[in-house]
């Protein structure tokens, strides 16, 4: 088979009329010879850092339509799986994820569970990491979250990272903010990423002490802005990932979006896809080609490149993308699950007490980092109430994996005005989690996913909408344009609620994440993430 067109090379800053030749799924030959194609073949894109799980597919699924993108690859953490069905899950994914020519590069989760303070539903020790270290199929060593146990020497933590260091593989970051002495600590234990940069400054302090740097552009957490003109002097030490991808926004695009928006702001295009092909093939030694004599003939053929609209995709050799049409087939699974929860009752979301003041977590749309807020206490009957003219609304986290009583907090800036919204996708240990304007709405809908065993919905006086996630509670069984219609469905509910948040299920998601600061809340309570311990509601 050959192609023909503006062959672009990265690595030696030139494009020129040529033909490549493939045999066997390998690149033949790459010659220059004059031709009458305009459009331009390069290597294909590579998601840096993704949780596949988070599109709420599966992985066959998620590949079907990142294709259609130029997306060849992934480096993905199932870290989310892991939290709900262990070593199980991480296998799940693999095997789901073979069935496809799609290459998907999978991590093993460091941190599950991420924290002591939350309830999971499996554990993954050193020893265990050990094992899937010593697997082929795991490339990395997944993000590690938990710093602290990293600055402060965590013997277990520590044991981790001897085992990545052991097989050589690379040991991925996570250090929101994270600077200084305690920043050369966490690179020194052999920390080589960090896609969680939220500022220019931070994100050129962990570039000059060494780090690689991944510009995330999720459908939450969106730090392109803040990070892309770092690019231009580090190109060859930074990567794209979109980390967290809902599917109505991977319908629309991925990484060629990323490349689209740097080269709108006037990058050099050699530098930006040196960071979107070529970085991540390198730092993770994928087996993905870069269009050389003798790689796997991983390829895109694109319109331009300005836009990077994708015509077709090749992954080795085999023309998996046409003219947007995906030809990966679908693949058949078994629903696994962990869900062992009864439905509550609205007395359990009762909060008593009679104090006058509250911590109040600050949701910041686009962001994972929450502020921490003081804000006046609604009480009624003696139970502190959700407040819909402050936006000081009650939430929830249920523990899903046994019958324990519901932690309670209170949060602004979700803007609901009615009802009540609520996700068995809730970083890291997928607890249930729920957002409304008062108790009877938060039970409904908190009850709507225990009956479903897994899903997101919104509730409201006259109407319930739900998508079931019955893979593990946070993937669907169903297709991207299903999901991806019905999830767009429930996202305009949520601002029919009136929420005003750019992706308000996304963001929900995150409102667990007890390792990125100020204020989340577990299954076990209010956690200050600054401090890295639990603290009350009530201000003393």
């Amino acid at each position: 088979m050959k192609l023909k067109g503006n062959i672009v090379d990265i690595i030696n800053r030139r494009i020129f009329k040529g033909e490549i030749t493939i045999e066997n799924g390998k690149i033949a030959s790459v010659e220059a010879k004059d031709c009458e194609e305009d459009h331009y073949i390069l290597p294909g894109f590579v998601d840096a850092h993704i949780h596949i799980e988070s599109s709420m597919l599966v992985p066959s699924e998620f590949a079907k339509i990142a294709v259609n993108h130029g997306t060849v690859a992934t480096v993905s953490d199932p870290h989310e799986i892991a939290n709900v069905l262990g070593v199980k899950g991480v296998e799940f994914m693999i095997e789901n994820g073979k069935q496809t020519p799609f290459k998907f590069n999978f991590g093993a989760p460091s941190c599950v569970p991420a924290t002591s303070f939350e309830s999971a539903g499996a554990v993954i020790d050193s020893d265990a990491i050990k094992t899937l270290m010593a697997n082929p199929d795991i490339k990395y060593l997944a993000e590690m979250m938990n710093y602290p146990g990293v600055i402060y020497d965590d013997a277990e933590v520590l044991k981790k990272i001897e085992w990545a260091k052991h097989y050589n593989k690379p040991v991925d970051g996570h250090a929101p903010g994270l600077r200084g002495d305690d920043l050369t600590k966490y690179i020194a234990a052999g920390i080589s990423t960090d896609h969680e940069c939220f500022t220019f400054d931070e994100g050129l302090e962990k570039l000059q002490k060494g780090m690689k740097v991944i510009i995330r552009e999720g459908s939450a957490a969106k730090n392109f802005n803040a990070l892309i003109d770092l690019l231009d002097e580090h190109y060859e030490n930074m990567m794209f990932c979109s980390d967290d991808k809902h599917p109505d926004d991977l319908l629309l695009g991925h990484i060629n979006q990323l490349c689209a928006r740097a080269i709108a702001k006037g990058n050099d295009v050699f530098k930006v896809l040196q960071a979107a092909c070529v970085n991540p093939v390198k730092h993770y030694n994928l087996d993905v080609g870069l269009l050389n004599i003798g790689d796997a003939a991983d390829c895109i053929v694109v319109e331009d490149l300005k836009e990077f609209k994708t015509l077709q995709t090749y992954i080795d050799g085999e023309l998996v993308s046409d003219h947007g049409s995906s030809k990966v087939k679908h693949v058949a699974f078994a629903n696994l699950n962990n869900f062992n929860t009864s439905k509550k009752d609205v007395s359990e979301f009762r909060l008593e007490s009679q104090t006058t003041k509250i911590k109040v977590i600050e949701c910041v749309d686009g962001e994972l980092v929450t502020n921490a807020l003081t804000e006046n206490a609604t009480i009624k009957d003696g139970n502190l109430i959700s407040n819909t003219e402050t936006d000081v609304l009650k939430m929830t986290v249920v523990n899903r994996y046994q019958n324990d009583k519901p932690a309670i907090a209170f949060i602004k800036n979700f803007g609901l005005k009615e009802g009540a919204i609520a996700s068995s996708v809730g970083h890291d240990s997928h607890n249930i989690i729920a957002i409304g304007v008062s108790d009877e709405a938060i039970c409904k809908a908190v009850n709507l996913l225990i009956e479903n065993e897994g899903g997101i919905c919104a509730v409201s006086d006259t109407e319930e909408q739900v998508i079931p996630l019955p893979v593990a509670g946070i993937m669907s069984d169903q297709n991207a344009e299903v999901i991806g219609q019905h999830y767009s469905e429930l996202d305009k509910m949520a601002k029919t609620l009136g929420s005003q948040l750019h992706a308000p299920y996304m963001s929900l998601s995150f409102m667990a994440l007890l390792v990125i600061p100020a204020l989340k809340l577990s299954d076990k309570g209010l956690f200050d993430g600054g401090k890295f311990e639990f603290t009350s509601v009530e201000v003393a």
